[in-house]
Parts: structure tokens; sequence; C-alpha cells
């Protein structure tokens, strides 16, 4: 802009000057020829910006009027066309040309009008010297200033953008905003966030890379006619800026040809915020909101599918338990066919395995009762008490010390009594049957912080490691006769009054249950 001014302001004082001088010293040939040519140099200059044609022939109408006048003085237009050249043109050579033929013409011109001395001569040579001197001066200036400004662009663009994806970083994004809002113009601020983009990340961090860029150029096609700005900040958060007028829907933010799921939120100026910082807390509460709902639809999503696969191990495992007995069952009912169906060979054998089954289909439809619901707080001492009466003479029948530990003040919680007597009396009677010979068992409890602590501790033959991990698995025993959903039962009665049941064993030394549940 300085220049323009300098160009419309300058061009035609030095003009009038010198059409006034040339009148007063006589040299004009023609006035109304100077006042024509001064008039068409002035006007190529006003309209050479929306002309750029008239660039090319404005040395034609300075020559003329260098020649009617017939003064030195022309120089300065010539150094002001010649700066005007050097500032429109980027390209040295292409400048340096036209420079080159101005000043041959200024020198040409000046020599048709003084006589051809050698001092002439010698001042046209140093005239066409001093202006290649200014023009290469001016010409490095301005390269300088070229550079200076690509600079100021580059550090400018790295400021405001992300160097990944090109969008706008989080500073342009707040600057964005803030524009806007000081527009006064109404939009749509949506925020995008892919889906568990810090696994992809984990994964592979050029992987990761790739799906942000592919991830850019997808939201730039999608508003390519629309978007007022872009944004990704925070690692794998994106930022949009609409016009009000743009109809958004769920199915357009899918992604799926590129292998993420994005969650995402619509807040609009100026109907749900009047400020930046409103626009910016809005939107980012909507953000975690939609994150948090979609977070918690996945969780239950992979709750109902655990519970389906343990649905389906449940059934396997009944269904192979009580295939085995019902087999025998069948083999021996063939077998009586040859005495005329007399089973009193096998009867106690038959029977058993019915008792077998029904026994599996008790603990089964106990495993599969909903939430313990005769909750209530009562006194863990004193079940645990109960629970020692109950097996001290099958522990003296079998020949094992059994010992009862419990601390001096009493200890409540909220249990459904019977559900947690049927939990100890199962692991005492493990432990029984894990003594080959005569052993110690010993239960005790103590509240530890907020929770009851029970110790089921015995001297039997141990779990191997292998097998530790697999002993709350239904179905799965080592016992001959036993049906692998007692431990399973136990470990689902404790994790329904919100405690839950560990195990340490060590090979020929013993086994210790221990069961944390929640003080009242």
């Amino acid at each position: 802009m300085p220049f323009i001014v300098l160009k419309l302001l300058f061009v035609p004082l030095i003009s009038v000057f010198i059409i006034v001088s040339s009148v007063y010293l006589d040299y004009q040939s023609s006035i109304p020829m100077m006042l024509l040519l001064a008039t068409l140099l002035y006007l190529s200059v006003v309209f050479d910006r929306k002309y750029e044609w008239l660039r090319n022939v404005q040395f034609l109408f300075l020559g003329a009027f260098h020649y009617v006048s017939q003064l030195n003085w022309c120089i300065l237009l010539y150094y002001i066309f010649i700066i005007n050249l050097i500032h429109k043109k980027e390209n040295f050579r292409d400048s340096m040309s036209l420079c080159f033929l101005m000043i041959l013409q200024y020198s040409v011109i000046r020599l048709t009008y003084l006589p051809l001395t050698k001092y002439h001569i010698l001042v046209s040579v140093f005239d066409t010297l001093a202006s290649f001197v200014i023009v290469i001066s001016f010409h490095f200036v301005n390269f300088l200033d070229s550079e200076k400004k690509k600079l100021y662009k580059q550090n400018d663009y790295l400021t405001y953008h992300d160097p990944l994806t090109g969008l706008l970083n989080y500073d342009g994004y707040l600057h964005k905003v803030q524009h806007l809002i000081k527009l006064n113009k109404p939009f749509q601020l949506v925020l995008l966030d892919i889906n568990n983009f810090k696994s992809l990340n984990a994964k592979d961090i050029s992987t990761a890379n790739e799906i942000l860029i592919s991830f850019s150029r997808a939201l730039r096609k999608l508003f390519l006619n629309d978007m007022l700005a872009a944004s990704r900040y925070a690692g794998d958060r994106f930022a949009i800026l609409l016009p009000e007028h743009v109809n958004i829907e769920s199915s357009m933010f899918n992604f799926e040809h590129i292998g993420v799921q994005v969650t995402y939120s619509i807040t609009c100026y100026p109907h749900e915020a009047l400020t930046y910082q409103e626009m910016l807390s809005t939107a980012e509460d909507r953000i975690f909101q939609m994150r948090r709902n979609s977070w918690m639809r996945s969780q239950e999503e992979i709750l109902r599918t655990e519970k389906m696969k343990m649905v389906g191990e449940l059934a396997a495992g009944m269904a192979h338990e009580i295939r085995n007995p019902l087999t025998s069952i069948k083999g021996f009912i063939q077998l009586s066919k040859n005495q005329s169906y007399n089973i009193q060979p096998w009867y106690e054998v038959i029977m058993g395995e019915i008792t077998r089954v029904g026994e599996l289909t008790a603990e089964f439809l106990h495993f599969s009762k909903p939430h313990a619901s005769n909750m209530r707080v009562e006194s863990l001492t004193d079940c645990m008490t109960r629970v020692y009466s109950l097996c001290e003479s099958e522990a003296a029948s079998h020949g094992h010390l059994f010992t009862l530990d419990l601390s001096d003040d009493p200890i409540h919680i909220v249990m459904d009594r019977d559900k947690i007597i049927q939990v100890l009396i199962n692991l005492i009677r493990n432990s029984f049957q894990a003594m080959e010979h005569t052993g110690t068992v010993r239960i005790s409890l103590e509240a530890v912080e907020a929770l009851a602590v029970v110790r089921v501790e015995d001297t039997g033959k141990g779990i191997a490691d292998e097998n530790l991990a697999k002993i709350f698995d239904p179905f799965y025993t080592t016992k001959e006769e036993g049906t692998g959903l007692g431990l399973s039962l136990c470990q689902k009665i404790v994790e329904d009054h919100g405690g839950r049941i560990t195990v340490q064993s060590e090979l020929g030394k013993g086994t210790t249950f221990t069961l944390r549940i929640p003080l009242a």
C-alpha cells in the first residue's frame, strides 16, 4: 500500500514540476503535447492494477514525455517505474531486462537533445551505471523483504497449524472461534473424538499417524464446500466449524473405510453459547458426556458378551457332566434287558448315578440364582462360631485338628447368613478332603481397615501353580466324585456380598483361602 501511494502522489507532482521547469527554461516544444503525455502517464499509473497490460507500455508514455520535455530530471520518473517493475516481478531476469530497456531509453533520449560531446557521453554512461547499481540494490532489498515475508508466513503457519495433518492446531482453533464470535456470525462447532485411539497409537505410531492423516482428508472431503475451519488437537480430537445452515446427520460420520469410529457433539452459536469461553466449555462437556455414554455402552456390550460366554460354558459343562451318568444308566438298562429287565445287580450303581444328576442339577440351580436377597447386618463372628460347631465332629472323625481364631471385637457385615455358612462349610470340607493324612485346619476372622478378612488354612497336599488359575472355573475339579461347581458357587456368593475370594497354595505344605468382605 505505501508504494501505491508513492506512485499516485509523486508521479503527478514530478510531472507538473518538469512541465513548469521545461516551460520556464524554454526547453519544451509543445505544451499541449506535454500535458497530454503527462495525463496518459498518470492514467496508466492509476489503472495499471486493473489493467496489467498498461505496465508494459508505461515506459513508452514516459519516453515520449521525456523527449518532449527535454529535461534530465525525468530520471526520477524512470526510477519510480523501475521500482514498480521490480516490486511486481519476483523473477530477477525478467525485471532486469525491462529495467535495462528503460535505462537505455533514458540515455538515448537524453543524447537527442544534448550535443554529442565526450562529457555528455561519459555522463550518459555514468548515469547508466548508477541506474544499474540502484536497480540491483533495490532488487536485493526487495528480495530480502520477500524472504522475510515468507519466513513470517511460515512461522505464522507453524504457530496456528498442525504439522501432521495441515489443519489448525489448538491455538488456531481458538483464534478462529474468537474471530467468528467477534464477527457475530452464527456457526456450528462439531467436536469429533476417535474411539480407542490410544490403543492404536500404542500398537504402532506410524499406523496411528496414517489414520490421523486419512481422517483429516476424509473430513476435508466431507465438508469441502461448507467448512469454515478444521482443527486437530489433543492427539485424537478434531474440531470442525460449519455454517449454521449445514444439516448434520449421524450417518455422515461413518469412517469404517479408514478403520475408525468416532464420538461427536454439536454446539451452536449464538443459540447455545454467547462467548467463546462458554462455547468451548459447552462443546467439551458434551463430547465428554458422549464419550462416557459410548464407554458405558461398550462396557455393557462386553459384560453381555462375557455373560453369554459364561452361559455357554456352563451349558456345555452341564451337558457333559449330566451325559456321563445318563450314559451309565442307559448301559445298565440295556444290560438288564437280557435278564428280563431285572436291574437288581445294578440297582445301587443306577441310583448313585441318578443321585449324582440330582446333585449336579441342584448345584447348578444354586449357581444360577440371582444376587442374594436375604441381606441384613449380622455378626460374622457368630456365623463363624456356628460353622465351627457344625464341622467340629467331622474333623474329629477324620483325626484332623480343627481350630477357630476370632478377634476380640465382634465383626458385622451385610450378609445372607445361610449363603456365607454354605461358603465356609464348602471351603472347610475341601480342606478336610485335601489332607490324605491327619492334619490341621484353621479358620480365622479379623478386621483389616474396612474389610472383614476370613481365612481357611489347611496343611494338605496343596494345589499346583498351573491349576490355581482354574479352580474357580465352573465344572473344573480334580475329584472323582466332584461336580466342579462348589468353588465357582463360593466365588459367586462372595462377589454378591461385594467381596472377593483369593487362594494361595504350595505343593506339599497346604492351601489358604482368603475372603474379604466389606464391613457393615
